[in-house]
């Protein structure tokens, strides 16, 4: 329902002043308009919807990227991606956001898309629109020369150039389109790659332009790392220097160890920053010392479950389950009620509305926390948001919704 005084209007391209206008309100920004307006723009303009009191000015913002073909466990579902959500200052408090949740939810819906899924700026915000916390990350500040468990990497070759998009565009998509982990959603747009490879000033904060670290075997491009250094002096006089990775792509330990040991031994540095990082991600295996690296995590992925028969249908679960899970849903009561969900290990799964008596009661935001693998049903059920109705089927549900990879996404959407 939209908030009196204010409709619902579709944006085009014509209003990119006015949406960054909006967008520096919601999110202060230094950089001037006039800069903004010269960086390639990823906003789907088809997706890209606005409340206004006049059709003229711009209350609140909302759009969604599609992520088609996203990784989940066991398989692939197209997802919407929940993006630049803001209200100006003068419109808070007036219901503008539940509006353009509700508005997010039925355009999602009729697409078929039957999973949204968000960063939050805010992570206090969303849950009780509910999106679960469906993926954490770390990240690692490592000492130069910080030693790695040997693995052979005679048979890889790197090299290290500044990023331009008609150089590496294709190489960036294609390896990080290849990556199976659930939620690792790509950009799919040619906007989108264009956004990400941009070599403004405005992006730099005091770093230097992009660079690409590429391993090859046999000439053919096998992972990669998006970084940028920080120059800096100590007061002694001594280098300083920061290596920043904006993103990694290690398919197979050989790479992993290849990258890293080249990006912990670059001139002038003396730390590099990790970008967001699986909890399982290899090097924090590889690292004879993790803790000097002083490992920290953060919530990343927030999911919400829009379809819930499509989506549990839509992935695998680790070991057999038969189980009637009891959802509540405030917002998409299509959602709400008694459902059985069979499935054998690593197969399809069947999921239907059943009047068999209940084995587990949660809501949908745990039931999206939990979808991608990466929190379980025992860990919530310990917090007394999951009920265990029959004693029998926490334990081994919890056990067929987990997966062997930890869920991630490797950039901010």
């Amino acid at each position: 329902m939209v908030p009196e005084g204010l409709h619902e209007l579709a944006l085009g391209e014509d209003r990119l002043r006015d949406v960054l206008e909006l967008d520096t309100w919601a999110f202060p920004n230094p950089d001037p308009i006039e800069s903004m307006l010269e960086l390639p723009n990823a906003l789907p303009w088809e997706r890209t919807w606005a409340m206004s009191p006049d059709g003229h000015q711009l209350a609140a913002l909302h759009a969604s990227y599609p992520f088609g073909s996203t990784p989940v466990p066991g398989g692939r579902l197209d997802i919407s991606g929940l993006t630049w959500v803001g209200v100006h200052p003068q419109w808070r408090r007036r219901g503008l956001l539940r509006s353009m949740i509700s508005s997010h939810f039925a355009h999602s819906l009729a697409r078929k898309e039957p999973i949204s899924l968000l960063f939050a700026a805010e992570p206090a915000i969303y849950g009780r629109f509910g999106y679960g916390l469906a993926a954490r990350s770390t990240t690692l500040t490592v000492p130069r020369g910080a030693e790695l468990r040997p693995v052979p990497t005679e048979d890889l070759t790197f090299r290290i150039e500044t990023v331009s998009y008609d150089a590496h565009a294709q190489l960036v998509a294609d390896l990080h389109g290849s990556v199976d982990r659930p939620g690792w959603v790509t950009r799919s747009t040619e906007q989108q790659q264009r956004r990400w490879l941009c070599n403004s000033p405005s992006f730099h904060a005091g770093r230097e332009t992009q660079r690409i670290l590429i391993a090859e075997r046999d000439a053919t491009p096998v992972g990669y790392a998006i970084f940028r250094r920080k120059p800096s002096w100590n007061d002694g006089g001594n280098p300083d220097y920061e290596v920043g990775v904006l993103e990694l792509v290690t398919p197979e330990a050989s790479v992993a160890h290849l990258i890293w040991s080249k990006l912990l031994d670059l001139d002038l540095t003396t730390k590099v920053q990790t970008g967001m990082l699986a909890l399982d991600d290899p090097l924090l295996s590889l690292l004879v010392d993790v803790r000097a690296a002083n490992p920290t995590w953060s919530d990343q992925l927030w999911l919400r479950l829009l379809d819930l028969p499509t989506a549990l249908a839509g992935r695998q679960y680790q070991a057999g389950l038969d189980v009637v899970l009891e959802v509540s849903d405030a917002e998409l009561p299509d959602n709400a009620g008694r459902w059985q969900l069979r499935a054998e290990p690593f197969a399809q799964a069947s999921v239907q509305r059943t009047d068999r008596p209940a084995d587990l009661r949660l809501d949908i935001r745990e039931l999206g926390a939990v979808y991608l693998g990466g929190t379980s049903l025992t860990e919530l059920a310990s917090a007394g948001l999951v009920a265990d109705l029959t004693g029998t089927k926490l334990a081994s549900t919890s056990v067929a919704f987990g997966w062997p990879t930890a869920p991630v996404a490797s950039w901010v959407f």
